[in-house]
């Protein structure tokens, strides 16, 4: 089923038994972070949040419920993107990629519907008066603080933005670009804008200010859920989030274009702030901000957005999250990242079997690669090719092991590893990007990582001993065993993975 809108979404995750509302008022000053924390840290990811009275920082009541933790659990990933299970969207692009040129007639036949399906993918612009402009809010009216912008932790320099669907546009090419970048909210009219130097956005910002030219920004919350976890997607430059999220949805992204900039925005969101960044001002302080890592990133200046125009619907709904010490609602919109690229990984590196970056490794510290090893070495070869590889490019620890090991479960992964490796000879080091949020890098954006050669050694890499088998019980015993369990009387919890 294809969500249009975020409130579809919620109705849709209201039926699933999936959302809690939230009627008590609650301020967007902490306590919002602290109950969504909570939930998001129980079994399961907990339920996602509807607040419908929020409290702004000044004691008001906002007009406008705030929604969070919407993506906070497999099942939710999966309503949110219309599959059972993320892995049938991997299987999708698998198969799209295994298409080749049809030799006979009725081969081409088979594949008219999987280029018509793709030929539906490309977002189209709407007529008319689009729900995301159903107010328009402009000069004296706007006041971006009115809206339930969370103030996440304490140490936080403000109020922000942290669910955005923020376009761009490249100047030379017209590319729109969709990041999922914090946004702080400054003042009614004027933002800061979070954008680091290795992100799409901020290299069209790059090229705008050499021109010396104004940049327009567009920044969407809410709309179908494709769309928004589109923005946090690592598409490659080219690629406009909008066709991804089409693919996703099947169906085309309706777009409308802005009121004050020529940007086309989500016809479906519930509010857009558009705006633009003039180069011949000087940077912003933004920042301290509690961080995925779990720790505050530091206050760094970065560019202002003026807000030249807020549009919403008659009803919007504020979508929101929250980062911090993992796990976090952002884990699962990685791993759903995780499942859809795999195909694309295998397309470069045929020999990845699979591969998991877990939660306490927030996405660039740790990922775990199972191959199928055909020839000594090939670890090796994986690891220098992921490092080559964009975002994972910014990978600080990267483990290779066998295909027989389940890398997404971190204790088998790791039991594994420690088993495997002997420290001199399967541990490398190397230089190279890190990400900015890295605290610990000897430099800004530039580091050391390791690479770590955990799968069977073989002779020809200097092992000369005989390879230990894995302890396992054999079948006949576990089957006679399994036809006396229940008159054993033992009554087991089993034990949870991660």
């Amino acid at each position: 089923m294809t969500l249009a809108n975020l409130r579809e979404f919620i109705g849709a995750l209201d039926r699933a038994g999936e959302l809690v509302r939230i009627s008590r008022p609650v301020s967007v000053v902490l306590e919002v972070t602290e109950i969504a924390d909570r939930c998001v840290k129980s079994a399961g990811g907990g339920p996602a949040l509807l607040f419908e009275r929020p409290v702004l920082a000044g004691g008001r009541e906002s007009e406008i419920p705030a929604a969070i933790n919407l993506f906070g659990s497999m099942r939710r990933m999966g309503i949110a993107l219309g599959v059972e299970d993320l892995d049938q969207i991997g299987n999708r692009i698998a198969h799209l990629l295994k298409l080749r040129v049809p030799e006979g007639w009725r081969e081409k036949l088979a594949m008219l519907p999987k280029l018509t399906e793709i030929a539906r993918y490309p977002p189209r612009t709407v007529s008319g008066k689009p729900h995301c402009r159903e107010v328009v809010l402009e000069g004296a009216d706007i006041d971006v603080t009115r809206l339930p912008n969370l103030t996440c932790w304490p140490e936080d320099g403000g109020a922000y933005i942290t669910l955005p669907q923020v376009i761009t546009r490249d100047p030379n090419t017209g590319v729109r670009n969709v990041g999922m970048y914090r946004v702080q909210v400054l003042d009614r009219d004027r933002l800061a804008m979070h954008w680091q130097r290795h992100k799409v956005g901020a290299a069209h910002w790059r090229e705008m200010a050499a021109r010396g030219e104004r940049m327009p920004v567009a920044i969407a919350l809410g709309g179908d859920p494709p769309s928004i976890y589109s923005a946090s997607a690592p598409l490659p430059p080219n690629i406009d989030e909008y066709v991804f999220a089409g693919f996703l949805r099947r169906k085309p992204v309706p777009l409308a274009r802005a009121v004050s900039s020529d940007l086309l925005v989500p016809a479906e969101a519930d509010i857009v702030i558009e705006g633009y960044i003039d180069p011949g001002e000087p940077l912003v302080l933004e920042g301290p901000f509690g961080d995925h890592t779990g720790f505050y990133s530091l206050a760094d200046y970065y560019p202002a957005v003026h807000v030249t125009a807020v549009t919403m619907r008659r009803d919007p709904i504020y979508p929101t999250i929250i980062v911090g010490r993992p796990p976090m609602e952002d884990f699962y919109l990685g791993h759903a990242t995780e499942r859809i690229f795999l195909p694309l990984l295998k397309l470069t590196v045929p020999e990845i079997v699979d591969y998991h970056m877990p939660p306490p490794g927030i996405f660039h510290n740790l990922v775990f690669v199972s191959i199928d090893k055909q020839f000594p070495g090939q670890a090796w070869k994986v690891i220098n090719a992921l490092w080559g590889m964009g975002l994972m490019s910014l990978a600080k620890v990267i483990v290779v092991l066998d295909k027989d090991v389940n890398v997404r479960d971190p204790d088998e992964a790791w039991w594994v590893a420690l088993n495997h490796i002997d420290p001199e000879r399967d541990v490398r080091f190397t230089m190279g990007p890190v990400d900015v949020l890295d605290h610990a890098s000897r430099a800004f954006t530039y580091g050391s990582k390791m690479g770590i050669d955990a799968t069977t050694k073989w002779k020809e890499e200097g092992f000369d001993r005989e390879w230990p088998r894995r302890i396992a019980m054999d079948q006949e015993t576990k089957e006679r065993v399994d036809a006396m369990w229940d008159e054993l009387g033992l009554r087991l919890t089993p034990r949870s993975s991660a």
